[in-house]
C-alpha cells in the first residue's frame, strides 16, 4: 500500500464508525435487526482499514507518515491531520481488532435489550474516537479525541441510567451499593480533572514551542526545551501536569479509585474500555512523551526532565501493588478483574518510567511496555468476555454465588484458563514473556521498584487462582443450579460469544507461541517511534543470561508463593479463609484495609461524586428554580402591573388630558370622513 492510501486508511479507521453511529438510528427505524448488523459493519471496516497499515510496520525506515487535511494558521497555528509511526500503528490495531471482536460478542450479549441502538452508538463512536485520539498529529484533536472518549465511557458506564436494582454494583448487604449513574458520572469528574490539568500543560507546551504537532515539536525539542529550562520548576510543572491526564484515563493513582465502579456498565462494556482501549490511552500518551523528556535529560542536561520518568515509574509500581491488594478481598467478578487491570497497566506505566531512569534502558523499557500492552488487551479482553458470559449465566456479580461453573460453562472455563495463566505471567504463555521483559529492565534501573513488581506479580498469582477457584471450582452455588435448571439455552452463551471468546484465547495462544519473535520484532519497530536520534543512545542493554535467569527465577518463585496458598485454599480447599482470619489479627486488619480500599475511595467519594451532587441539586433547587420563578412568573407579573397601573395613572390623572384625547379622536375621525367625501365627489 502506497502513502496515499495508508494515509486514507487512516482517516477511514475513525471517521467510518464515528459518521455510521449517527446512521445508526435511521436504520434502526426500519429494521432493529439491521441496525444490529450495520453497528458490527461499522466495527468490522474500521479494523480493516487499521489492518492495512501493519505492512508498513516492516518499512520502518519509511515511517512516519503524514497526512494534513487542514490547516488554521490564526490565531493559533494547527494543522489537523494523521500520523502514521509504529506506535500509531501497533495501538490503532490492538484498538480496532479488539473492539470488533468484543462487538461480535455484544451481538449476542445485548439481544433482548430496549435500547441497543443507543447502545450500538455509544460503542461505535467510542472506537471512532479512540482512534481519533491515536492516530492524531497534533495535541488538540488528541485531546478532542480524549474528551469524546470519556463522554463515550460516561455513557456506557451509566448505559442501565435508570438505576434498576438489578444492575446496581456494590455490596453486598450491609455494604453500600452504587448505582450506574452514579458510577459513570464518578468516571466522568475523576478522569475529568485529570483531564484539565492535561490541558493546562499542553497549553504551556504550546507557549513555548508555538506548535502542538508532534512532528514539528519532536524537530524543534532542543530549542524549546531550553526555553522552557530557563525558567525554573517549569519542565517539572509540565511533567506533572502531562501526567495528570495519562494517569486519570488508565486510573492510575492517584486517579484509580473510579475504575472499580465502572463495572456497572454491561459485560462487553467492561472488555472494550477497560481492557483494550480507553484505560490505554494513558499509557500511549506517555509513550508519546516519553522521546521530549528522555532528550532532555539524557541529551539536553536538562536535570528537571528527570521528574517525568521518576514520577511515571513510582505511580506504576505503586499503583501496581496498590490494586493488587483490594484484587485479592474483592467479591464482585468483574470488579477483581478492574483492579487488576489497573494493576497491569501500573506495570506498563513502571517499564516506560525506568526507560528513562539510564541512558541505555530507553528501548527495551519502551519495547516491553508496548509488548504488554497488546498482551493485556488480548487476555484481559479475554476474561472480561468470560465473566460477561458468567454473569449472564448466573445472574450474579458476586464470586460467592458461583462455584463449579467448569461443569456447566466448560468452554468458558478453558478460555478463562487460558486467559488466566497469561496473566499470572507462567511461560509459556503471552503474559510471562512481556511481564518478565519489565522486570528485566526495572532491575537494571532500580532493585526496590524491582521489589515491587515481584510482590505484585505474587498478589496476582493469588488473586486469579482464588477467582478461578471461587467461580469454576468447589462447591456450585444453589441459584447457579435453580437458573440453570430454567435455561433454555446453552449456558456457555450465544454462537457470536463463544466465537469472540474462542478467538481471543486463539490469539493468546499464538502470541505466546510466537513471543520471543514478537518482542524482537517490536524492539527493532521502536527505532521508528523514537525520534531526534534517541534510539541509538538508548541501545537495549538487558541482555545478559545471568539478569534473564535471576529475574525469571524470582518471577516463578513469587508466583508460586501466591498461587499455592490460593490454590490450597479455594481450589483443593485444604483450609478456609475465614479460618486463617479468624485465628490472626493482623489478617483481619489487613483484609479491612483492602477491604475499604485504604480510604481513598470514601474521600474520593466524598470529594467528586457527593459534592458534584450538592451543587448539581443547589443548582437546581435553588439558583435554577427561584431563577425560572422570578424570570417566568414574578418578572412578568410585575411588568404587566406597572404598565397597568401607569395607564390607569394617566386616563384619571386630570380631567383636561380626558378631554384633550376625546378632541383629537374626534378631530381625527372627523378628517378622515372629509376625505371620503371628496373621494367619492371626484369620482
Amino acid at each position: 500500500m502506497n502513502v496515499t492510501n495508508a494515509i486514507l486508511a487512516a482517516w477511514a479507521s475513525f471517521l467510518i464508525p464515528i459518521i455510521g453511529s449517527a446512521i445508526i438510528p435511521i436504520v434502526g427505524k426500519l429494521d432493529k435487526r439491521a441496525a444490529d448488523l450495520f453497528a458490527l459493519l461499522l466495527s468490522f471496516l474500521s479494523a480493516v482499514a487499521t489492518l492495512l497499515l501493519l505492512p508498513h510496520l516492516l518499512q520502518p525506515v519509511a515511517l512516519p507518515y503524514e497526512g494534513n487535511l487542514l490547516w488554521l494558521e490564526t490565531p493559533i497555528r494547527i494543522n489537523v491531520g494523521v500520523l502514521i509511526d509504529q506506535l500509531s500503528i501497533i495501538m490503532a490495531n490492538v484498538v480496532a481488532v479488539v473492539s470488533f471482536i468484543i462487538m461480535v460478542y455484544c451481538h449476542g450479549y445485548m439481544k433482548g435489550e430496549s435500547s441497543r441502538l443507543r447502545f450500538w452508538m455509544w460503542m461505535n463512536t467510542f472506537i471512532g474516537s479512540m482512534l481519533l485520539l491515536i492516530l492524531s498529529n497534533n495535541f488538540l484533536t488528541l485531546f478532542v479525541g480524549w474528551k469524546l472518549v470519556g463522554i463515550c465511557s460516561y455513557g456506557l458506564i451509566g448505559y442501565y441510567y435508570q438505576d434498576n436494582r438489578d444492575y446496581w454494583i456494590g455490596g453486598p448487604a450491609p455494604n453500600a451499593f452504587v448505582k450506574p449513574s452514579e458510577a459513570g458520572l464518578k468516571a466522568l469528574l475523576v478522569t475529568g480533572v485529570g483531564d484539565m490539568f492535561m490541558l493546562a500543560g499542553i497549553f504551556i507546551m504550546y507557549f513555548y514551542a508555538g506548535t502542538l504537532n508532534f512532528l514539528e515539536l519532536y524537530d524543534t525539542a532542543p530549542i524549546w526545551l531550553a526555553e522552557m529550562a530557563a525558567t525554573p520548576g517549569m519542565i517539572i510543572l509540565v511533567s506533572l501536569l502531562l501526567l495528570a491526564g495519562p494517569m486519570g484515563k488508565s486510573a492510575q493513582f492517584p486517579f484509580l479509585e473510579w475504575l472499580p465502579e465502572a463495572m456497572a456498565g454491561p459485560g462487553p462494556v467492561s472488555a472494550l474500555i477497560h481492557a483494550a482501549t480507553m484505560v490505554k490511552s494513558g499509557v500511549y500518551l506517555v509513550a508519546r512523551l516519553v522521546p521530549f523528556f528522555y532528550y532532555g535529560w539524557w541529551i539536553a542536561g536538562i536535570e528537571e526532565a528527570a521528574w517525568f520518568f521518576y514520577v511515571t515509574a513510582w505511580i506504576g509500581a505503586g499503583t501496581a501493588l496498590l490494586a493488587a491488594t483490594q484484587g485479592i478481598v474483592a467479591v464482585e467478578l468483574k470488579k477483581v478483574l478492574a483492579y487488576s487491570t489497573a494493576s497491569q497497566i501500573g506495570y506498563m506505566m513502571l517499564a516506560l518510567g525506568v526507560s528513562g531512569f539510564v541512558p541505555d534502558l530507553l528501548v527495551t523499557g519502551y519495547t516491553s511496555s508496548l509488548f504488554h500492552l497488546v498482551n493485556h488487551a488480548m487476555f484481559k479482553a479475554c476474561l472480561f468476555l468470560a465473566a460477561g458470559t458468567v454473569i449472564h449465566t448466573v445472574h450474579s456479580i458476586y464470586v460467592h454465588n458461583m462455584g463449579n461453573l467448569r461443569k456447566f460453562l466448560p468452554f468458558t472455563w478453558g478460555c478463562t484458563l487460558v486467559a488466566a495463566i497469561s496473566l499470572i505471567g507462567l511461560p509459556p504463555f503471552p503474559g510471562f514473556w512481556s511481564k518478565d521483559a519489565i522486570l528485566l529492565v526495572t532491575l537494571e534501573a532500580s532493585p526496590t521498584l524491582f521489589v515491587f513488581g515481584l510482590i505484585t506479580a505474587a498478589l496476582t498469582a493469588f488473586y486469579t487462582i482464588r477467582v478461578l477457584g471461587l467461580v469454576f471450582h468447589g462447591q456450585a452455588a444453589d441459584t447457579v443450579t435453580e437458573h440453570l435448571k430454567h435455561n433454555d439455552h446453552d449456558p456457555d452463551g450465544h454462537t457470536s460469544m463463544k466465537l469472540a471468546t474462542g478467538s481471543l484465547a486463539i490469539i493468546i495462544l499464538g502470541i505466546g507461541f510466537l513471543g520471543p519473535f514478537l518482542e524482537d520484532f517490536l524492539r527493532h519497530s521502536v527505532a521508528g517511534v523514537l525520534p531526534l536520534g534517541l534510539t541509538t543512545i538508548g541501545a537495549a542493554s538487558t541482555d545478559s543470561e545471568s539478569s534473564h535467569g535471576l529475574v525469571m527465577g524470582l518471577s516463578l518463585i513469587c508466583i508460586a508463593a501466591g498461587a499455592l496458598p490460593a490454590y490450597a485454599i479455594y481450589i483443593a480447599r485444604t483450609f478456609t479463609a475465614s479460618a486463617l482470619l479468624e485465628r490472626s489479627f493482623l489478617l483481619r486488619k489487613l483484609q479491612a484495609i483492602c477491604w475499604n480500599r485504604w480510604g481513598f475511595d470514601h474521600v474520593y467519594h466524598r470529594l467528586f461524586v457527593d459534592s458534584a451532587a450538592r451543587l448539581a441539586t443547589l443548582v437546581a433547587e435553588t439558583i435554577e428554580a427561584h431563577w425560572n420563578q422570578f424570570l417566568h412568573f414574578q418578572l412578568p407579573k410585575f411588568l404587566l402591573q406597572q404598565a397597568a397601573s401607569g395607564i390607569q395613572r394617566l386616563r384619571t390623572e386630570t380631567d383636561e388630558l380626558r378631554y384633550n384625547v376625546s378632541f383629537v379622536l374626534a378631530l381625527f375621525f372627523g378628517l378622515l370622513l372629509a376625505m371620503l367625501f371628496l373621494n367619492f365627489s371626484g369620482n
